[in-house]
C-alpha cells in the first residue's frame, strides 16, 4: 500500500507511514524524538518553559490564562501571548547538515529556528513560520558546516487566542543537504506532493503490494524492501494535469551538481521535467527527459538511469520534479536517490558569476567602470565635505560620487556615459544604485540605464521617474541578459534648464530578481535595522528620558532642520526626535534588544543626521545593567547630509546599545538615525577618497 502526501491550501498535511522503515540514515547529535526526555535541550530561564508531554512525546509552549481580577467565570478567559526559547546542547558539525523539524502551530503563533555561535552577538535566523495547521508538518533547514561549536535556538510563541500553542514532535539532524533524499524515512525528507485530482506522486516499494506489479526494485537497496517515489498515468486525462514532487525550500545560496536516478516507461506518452521554483513562483527548467532514454518497467526491470545537472541558486529555491501524461496509457515515472554536491557536475561548467565585479561606491576611483569618451563629456568623480548647504555622497556623506553637470553657458548641454564590466548572457540580475538630481526640468533623459550588447545594440532597462528633490534616491532594476552585455549609465541634457546636475553613487549588482534578493541579502541579517518594516525590537526608555523617538517618512515638520528623506532609499523610514514639543536639554533614549557579550571586538555602524541651527547632542552608549559606557557622541549642527558613524568596542557582558538625542537651544534641533548595523568582529578599515574636482560645482 502506498501512502500519499497531500497539500491543501497553504498547509502541508503529513500522514506518517505505517510500514516498517529501514532506518539507515545516521542521525547527528542534536536529534531528539522527545519520547522520555529532551535529549539535552533546555529552556531559557528568562522565558516560558517548554513542557515535555510524556504521553504525547512532544514539547510545547501553550497560551496561558491571564489572571485578571473579576474574570467572567465563563471558562473562556482572556489569554496572553507567551514565548519559550528552546536551546540545544552545544553541537559541532564539520560538514553540511540538515535539520528536519516536525512541528505544529495551533490557532495562532510563531516558530523560528536560529543558530547561536560563540563570539557572535546575535543569533543567525535560519527559518520561521506563522502558518497554523491541524496536524504535524515538517520543516527542513540547511546548516552550513561550522568550525566552531554552536547551538540551535528554537523560539516558540503561542498567540493570545484560546487554544494557541506551538509544539515540536521530533528533531532530525542528518549529514548532507536538505535537497538529498532516498525516500527511506517516513518524513520523506520534507518532499511534498502538490495535490492533483488525477495524477500524484506515491511512495513505492517497502515490500508491499503496489497497484502495478511491474514497479521496479528501488535504487538504494536494489530490492523490493526499499522505497522510491513514482507516478503513473492510470487516471490521467490531459497534459494539463501534472504531478509535482516539490523539495524543501533551500534557505541559503547553493551551487553544485544535482543528481538523481529515474525510470520511465512509454516515453512518448509522458513528459518528465525538473525545474527550480523561487519564492515568487517563477520556474526555471533544469533538465528534461529525452526520447533516447527508453526504459520499460516490464522489459528492463531494475534498470535505473542516472542524471546529473548543474544547479545554480543564488537565493532560496525549491526543486520540482514534474510529470505530465497525455492519456491513461502514458506509462510510469519513478524517482530515487536525490543527492547534491557543492562541486559542479563537469569541470567544463562555468563557475557562478560573481556580480560584485560591477559594484562601486567610487571612494577609490571608478572600480571596473570605464568612461565612453566617444559620445561626449564624461562623468566626473567629485566629493563634498560635510556642510549645511550641499549634500555629500551616499556612502558616507563625506566621500566621492559621480557627477554629470551642465554649466550656465551657451554650450551647457552634455551626454555622459559610464560603462560597467561585461555581464554574462542568459542571467537574471538585480541592479541597485543611488541617484540625485538638481534642476528645473528633470526629463527622463536626465538619467537612464541601458544594456549594451556586442555590435552596438542597446536596450533601455530603466529611466528616472521619481523627482529627486536633491536627495539620494535608490533605484532597483530587475533585468535579464539574453547574451553578454554591459550596463551603461547615460545622462543627457540639452541645457542647464533641463537638468542642472545628475549624481550617481553606490552601484551594486546581485544575481536574481530584486524581489528575492532584497530580503535574502538584508532583512535576515541580525543586528541590522533600516526601520522600513518596523523598529527591529528597539524600544523607548520610559524611565530615563523626557520624550520619544519617532518613526517617520519624508521631511520633518519643522523647516530648516531634520532630513528630507531617509538614508536607505530616500523614500523610506528613519527614526528621529521632534524638537518642537521638547524643552532645551530634554532627551529621548532608544534602546536596542539585549546584545550578548563577546571576548572579541564588535562593530557598530549607523547613519545620523544633525542639521539645524539649534541642534543639540547625539550620544551612543552601552548600558550594562545600569552602568553606561560612552561609545560615541556629536554636538551641534554637522551637515545637511546623512553621515556615517563607525565605532568599535568590546563588552564581555550582556548589554544594550542606547541612542540618546538631546534637544538643543531652539526648535531647529531635529536629530535622526537610520541603517543601524551591529556586527561581531572589528570594523572594516574605511578609506575616504580624495576630492576630485570642485565642490562648488554641486548646486
Amino acid at each position: 500500500m502506498a501512502f500519499l502526501l497531500r497539500k491543501e491550501a497553504a498547509t502541508l498535511q503529513i500522514y506518517l507511514l505505517t510500514f516498517v522503515v529501514q532506518a539507515h540514515s545516521r542521525l547527528l547529535p542534536g536529534s531528539c524524538n522527545f519520547e522520555s526526555n529532551t535529549c539535552g535541550y533546555t529552556s531559557d530561564a528568562d522565558f516560558t518553559s517548554w513542557t515535555l508531554h510524556r504521553d504525547g512525546h512532544f514539547v510545547a509552549v501553550e497560551a496561558v490564562n491571564d489572571d485578571v481580577e473579576g474574570s467572567s467565570g465563563s471558562g473562556v478567559e482572556p489569554k496572553k501571548e507567551v514565548t519559550g526559547i528552546l536551546l540545544s546542547p552545544f553541537l559541532e558539525h564539520d560538514e553540511w547538515s540538515c535539520v528536519r523539524l516536525v512541528y505544529q502551530i495551533a490557532e495562532s503563533g510563531h516558530m523560528e529556528v536560529l543558530q547561536r555561535s560563540e563570539g557572535r552577538s546575535f543569533d543567525k535566523p535560519l527559518w520561521s513560520s506563522r502558518t497554523p495547521s491541524d496536524s504535524w508538518v515538517i520543516a527542513s533547514v540547511d546548516l552550513q558546516n561550522s568550525s566552531e561549536p554552536f547551538r540551535i535556538v528554537i523560539h516558540g510563541r503561542a498567540g493570545a487566542s484560546a487554544g494557541s500553542s506551538v509544539a515540536i514532535y521530533q528533531i532530525y539532524i542528518s549529514p548532507g543537504y536538505c535537497l538529498e533524499c532516498d525516500f527511506e524515512e517516513p518524513h520523506l525528507c520534507g518532499y511534498s506532493n502538490q495535490w492533483n485530482v488525477n495524477v500524484n506522486w506515491y511512495v513505492g516499494g517497502g515490500g508491499l503490494q503496489l497497484l502495478h506489479n511491474s514497479m521496479p526494485h528501488d535504487h538504494t537497496y536494489h530490492n523490493k524492501t526499499g522505497h522510491f517515489m513514482y507516478v503513473d498515468s492510470s487516471y490521467a486525462k490531459t497534459f494539463k494535469e501534472v504531478a509535482k514532487l516539490v523539495s524543501p525550500m533551500a534557505m541559503m545560496p547553493m551551487s553544485g551538481c544535482l543528481s538523481f536516478q529515474y525510470q520511465r516507461s512509454e516515453e512518448r506518452g509522458n513528459l518528465f521535467t525538473v525545474y527550480t521554483r523561487d519564492r515568487l513562483g517563477q520556474y526555471q527548467e533544469l533538465w528534461r527527459a529525452g526520447l533516447d532514454n527508453r526504459v520499460d518497467f516490464s522489459s528492463a526491470p531494475g534498470e535505473w538511469i542516472p542524471v546529473q545537472v548543474d544547479l545554480k541558486a543564488p537565493y532560496s529555491v525549491q526543486v520540482v520534479f514534474e510529470v505530465g501524461f497525455n492519456s491513461p496509457r502514458g506509462g510510469h515515472v519513478a524517482l530515487d536517490d536525490i543527492s547534491f554536491s557543492p562541486e559542479f557536475c563537469s569541470t567544463d561548467t562555468e563557475p557562478t558569476f560573481d556580480p560584485s565585479v560591477a559594484n562601486c561606491d567610487f571612494e577609490s576611483g571608478l572600480c571596473l567602470y570605464t568612461q565612453d569618451w566617444a559620445i561626449g563629456s564624461s562623468w566626473r568623480r567629485v566629493s563634498v565635505k560635510p556642510n549645511i548647504f550641499r549634500n555629500g555622497d551616499h556612502t558616507t556623506g563625506a566621500g566621492s560620487f559621480l557627477l554629470a553637470h551642465s554649466r550656465l553657458s551657451p554650450r551647457s548641454g552634455y551626454v555622459s556615459s559610464v560603462i560597467s564590466p561585461t555581464l554574462p548572457g542568459n542571467t537574471r540580475f538585480c541592479l541597485r544604485f543611488y541617484f540625485s538630481m538638481r534642476g528645473f526640468n528633470q526629463t527622463e533623459q536626465a538619467l537612464a540605464v541601458y544594456l549594451r550588447q556586442q555590435g552596438g545594440k542597446q536596450e533601455k532597462i530603466w529611466t528616472q521617474a521619481e523627482k529627486s528633490r536633491g536627495i539620494w534616491i535608490s533605484a532597483d532594476v530587475t533585468f535579464h541578459t539574453s547574451q553578454p552585455a554591459k550596463m551603461a549609465f547615460i545622462s543627457t541634457c540639452r541645457s542647464f534648464w533641463d537638468c542642472g546636475s545628475v549624481a550617481l553613487d553606490d552601484i551594486s549588482l546581485n544575481l536574481g530578481d530584486c524581489e528575492l534578493t532584497a530580503g535574502f541579502l538584508s532583512s535576515g541579517l541580525p543586528g541590522h535595522c533600516d526601520f522600513e518594516a518596523g523598529v527591529c525590537g528597539y524600544t523607548q526608555d520610559k524611565h530615563r528620558d523626557s520624550a520619544d523617538w519617532q518613526q517617520r517618512r519624508g521631511p520633518t515638520p519643522t523647516s530648516y532642520t531634520g532630513p528630507r528623506g531617509d538614508h536607505t532609499t530616500g523614500l523610506g523610514y528613519y527614526m528621529y526626535i521632534e524638537a518642537s514639543p521638547m524643552l532645551p536639554g530634554q532627551s529621548a533614549r532608544l534602546l536596542s534588544r539585549p546584545v550578548r557579550g563577546t571576548r572579541g571586538p564588535q562593530c557598530l555602524r549607523f547613519f545620523y543626521h544633525m542639521y539645524g541651527s539649534g541642534t543639540g547632542k547625539l550620544k551612543v552608549l552601552a548600558d550594562k545593567d545600569g552602568e553606561e559606557e560612552l561609545l560615541w557622541q556629536r554636538s551641534g549642527e554637522q551637515s545637511i547630509a546623512w553621515l556615517r558613524a563607525q565605532v568599535e568596542y568590546q563588552s564581555q557582558s550582556h548589554h544594550q546599545i542606547v541612542f540618546e538625542a538631546t534637544r538643543g537651544s531652539s526648535v531647529r534641533s531635529d536629530i535622526a538615525i537610520d541603517d543601524i548595523m551591529l556586527d561581531s568582529g572589528p570594523c572594516p578599515e574605511t578609506e575616504v577618497g580624495v576630492a576630485v574636482g570642485s565642490s562648488n560645482e554641486i548646486e
